[in-house]
């Protein structure tokens, strides 16, 4: 005898070996054997075969039609086996019985289970509304599969088009329309990007990256709405000094500026003149609201997002001609040694003389013209004690490192003739050295700068953001640890106030030290073991991460742009590890698939194969070894 059995939702049928009082064992065709409660057992029989009893009976069972036999069918419970008997009007074997058992189980809506081979119709009420949810649910996947099959044959159905921007980074997976979307990319095996960009979502990936950046992070438009500025700072005594300030020509945010005098032939004051929006941003107020929720300026090639309102950038930025408030660090030191006599911080009002910028200035700013007084050299009598007194503060440094510095890295900055989100602006990379002459001299007085405010908040004990390296390690904390790589007891990020949210509030921590001394910390906006600093910590910390990254993709994408302007076809690089190398004319980091093993700084010869601007990659084979 075989018998036909219920194992975990599925219909199993074998032949009986041996039997008990509650159970039995089976046995498979395969001959593996089995036990199984007797509650379990549908029906017992002797013909067909067990594994041909379901193929007949599935095949039995797709003939019969649900409506019908809801019709025929008691209206209460009933055993499946006592509607066979009606249903086929003899009595059914086995085949008949387990086909109206299948046929039963497979329509939901028109009968309700109530034990194993006991099923109850549906109330009349109840199986109109599951039928409408049905043809509702057929409808709803017919209709899904119409717009994907429009995606593939590459159109966008219009009911599809507004939620299309969300596929990428917001989707609601719940939508049909995005199940459509879905299937169409596992039918067409390419990515969700790639689709997208055929189907006209966006115009190109440039469109993309921007578009897609902008809606995850400024869904309510990147533009500040404008703002009244006043005033700020008219009270402060104004004091009279020659200033300049050094900036790329596409910098709107002037936060800084140098002044020089000499009091004899080896002692130099010099002041470092930072533009002091703190005035504008007591903490909670609207300004400072505004700027924590951005934390930095945004940048890309081409354009940027400022932190703050550009009526408030332009209120304190340290434009040539206008008087603005300053936060003033006067150092007083040696020319010949670099010894700091004495520094001293205060509030006022200045007004620099002239902005100048690297593009501008930087091919006439030498070494040799600034070590030779009698060179011709543009405003040499400011430059040149600047110059002499920031290579004494970097051989100090230097002295404390153990080492020169390595900085003689190619920076390159973006400019582009055209619209920023225009692929086919034609983009320049202006190579710049880190060691130039004018980017050390500005560079030596911001880490000065840094350092001497860390300290004043330090001695004063007002809490700041520091910046700290040891073992390797780059962290910010409120403690005023070591920097190693700059090679200074403390640092702390504050010469940028216009564009970085943590400058901003160090700057109001400086400010409360610069004019209350031993009680600033009784005054700081933000007060010893204040939670919310820790917690500014994280969360600028993470943002200015994300901003990087995308300023880092940006960078990384008109790159690319570059090279197919130029209509590169061979490109020089130099290995940094195993298949890793950076190109020799741009600042661009890629991979070589296959690559031989090289030493670091091998300088290569590249083929460049193609251009992946959605990947944001290069394909280049190795040619040879220089």
């Amino acid at each position: 005898m075989h018998v036909l059995y219920e194992d975990a939702g599925k219909l199993k049928a074998e032949t009986i070996f041996s039997e008990a009082d509650t159970s039995l064992q089976v046995e498979s065709a395969s001959g593996k054997r089995s036990k199984i409660k007797r509650n379990a057992v549908l029906l017992t029989f002797a013909q067909p075969a067990p594994d041909a009893l379901l193929p007949a009976a599935e095949a039995l069972a797709a003939t019969l039609e649900p409506d019908f036999l809801w019709e025929v069918a008691p209206q209460e419970e009933f055993e499946a086996a006592t509607l066979a008997q009606d249903y086929f009007g003899h009595a059914p074997d086995a085949i008949e019985k387990t086909a109206l058992i299948l046929a039963l189980s497979a329509a939901p809506a028109y009968f309700h289970r109530r034990g194993r081979g006991t099923f109850r119709p549906a109330p009349p009420d109840i199986l109109q509304a599951a039928l409408a949810a049905i043809e509702k649910k057929r409808l709803q996947a017919q209709q899904q599969q119409e717009w994907t099959d429009a995606m593939v044959a590459g159109q966008l159905p219009d009911a599809v088009r507004p939620m299309a921007v969300t596929f990428l980074d917001q989707p609601d997976k719940n939508t049909q329309q995005w199940k459509a979307f879905d299937a169409a990319v596992q039918q067409l095996a390419i990515s969700p990007e790639k689709l997208l960009l055929s189907l006209g979502v966006w115009a190109n990936p440039l469109a993309m990256m921007v578009q897609r950046f902008l809606a995850t992070h400024f869904p309510k438009g990147a533009e500040w709405p404008p703002v009244a500025v006043e005033d700020w700072g008219a009270d402060l005594p104004q004091v009279e000094i020659e200033a300049y300030s050094v900036d790329d020509s596409s910098t709107i945010e002037i936060d800084d500026a140098l002044s020089v005098t000499q009091t004899d032939a080896d002692t130099i004051r010099v002041g470092i003149h930072i533009a002091v929006p703190a005035l504008a941003t007591p903490r909670g107020s609207e300004f400072d609201t505004m700027a924590r929720s951005r934390m930095s300026t945004v940048y890309m090639p081409g354009d940027k997002i400022p932190m703050l309102p550009r009526e408030l950038i332009s209120a304190f930025s340290l434009d040539e001609g206008q008087w603005r408030p300053a936060l003033s660090l006067y150092v007083t030191g040696k020319l010949q040694t670099g010894e700091i006599l004495d520094t001293e911080t205060r509030l006022e009002r200045i007004q620099v003389t002239a902005n100048l910028r690297h593009d501008q200035l930087g091919d006439q700013v030498t070494e040799a013209a600034l070590d030779d007084p009698d060179a011709a050299l543009p405003y040499g009598h400011w430059l040149r004690p600047l110059w002499q007194f920031a290579l004494k503060l970097s051989a100090a440094r230097d002295q404390v490192r153990g080492k020169p510095e390595n900085n003689d890295r190619i920076e390159y900055s973006f400019e582009l003739d055209g619209p920023s989100d225009d692929p086919d602006s034609v983009i320049r990379l202006i190579p710049r050295r880190r060691n130039a002459p004018l980017e050390r001299l500005v560079a030596e007085y911001m880490i000065l700068t840094n350092t001497q405010w860390g300290a004043l908040l330090a001695r004063h004990g007002v809490p700041g953001i520091y910046r700290s390296q040891q073992m390797g390690r780059t962290r910010m904390s409120t403690q005023a640890l070591p920097h190693e790589s700059i090679a200074v007891p403390q640092y702390i990020w504050s010469t940028s106030p216009l564009r970085r949210y943590v400058d901003l509030i160090n700057q109001g921590q400086i400010v409360a030290a610069a004019q209350h001394g031993v009680s600033a910390r009784l005054v700081a906006p933000f007060k010893p073991k204040d939670a919310d600093l820790y917690a500014l910590i994280g969360a600028f910390d993470s943002q200015y991460t994300l901003w990087g990254e995308f300023q880092s993709a940006m960078e990384r994408y008109w790159c690319i742009r570059w090279l197919q302007q130029q209509g590169l076809k061979e490109v020089r690089a130099h290995v940094l590890r195993e298949n890793l190398v950076r190109l020799a004319c741009a600042p661009l980091v890629t991979r070589i698939n296959g690559l031989p093993s090289f030493e670091r700084g091998q300088e290569l010869v590249l083929d460049i194969l193609g251009y992946d601007e959605m990947g944001q990659d290069i394909e280049c084979r190795l040619r040879e070894a220089v």
